[in-house]
């Protein structure tokens, strides 16, 4: 269980560093497909903050990527190497995905768009849209991902039981 929540906090820094990569450093609207509307038509292109901020973003960007699948493969590598059932892996990987998912509506959805400036602070010109006062605007989509990580987990606990 230890190991559970310690790979869940490798994929929630694994998220936050991703994020700020695309955020900071790389500054692309087409990464901004997860914001509100208003923000997402508010924003605009940003030159490069300093040369190699992009590259930088992206190299952060793909590292995080690779934390993230990393720490999903080494809690099935564990698994399997402590002889872990089906259901032993469905637990687990169901945890890592629903603490990520509670870590995402709560800090990042909640805190870090309605409360604090993050994003103003790197796009000021999205300063005052309506969508950092409307928490819950993903509402469908964070529900769809509630509904389909069991079938996510069932499929990776497979994927390990075979190994």
């Amino acid at each position: 269980m230890l190991l559970t929540l310690l790979l869940s906090f490798v994929f929630i820094i694994a998220v936050l560093g991703a994020l700020y990569a695309a955020v900071a450093l790389i500054q692309n609207k087409k990464l901004f497909t997860t914001a509100p509307k208003d923000i997402q038509a508010a924003a605009k292109e940003h030159p490069e903050r300093f040369h190699g901020a992009h590259a930088l973003g992206w190299t952060i960007a793909v590292i995080c990527l690779l934390m993230m699948i990393g720490a999903i493969i080494y809690g099935g590598y564990d698994g399997v190497k402590n002889g872990f059932g089906f259901w032993q892996f469905f637990l687990r990987f169901l945890l890592i995905l629903y603490i990520w998912k509670a870590f995402d509506i709560v800090c990042l959805d909640w805190l870090l768009l309605t409360k604090s400036h993050f994003f103003q602070h790197f796009y000021p010109e999205t300063e005052g849209c309506a969508g950092y006062r409307q928490f819950g605007f993903n509402r469908a989509e964070q529900l769809l991902r509630i509904v389909l990580f069991p079938f996510a987990a069932a499929l990776m606990a497979w994927i390990c039981t075979l190994l």
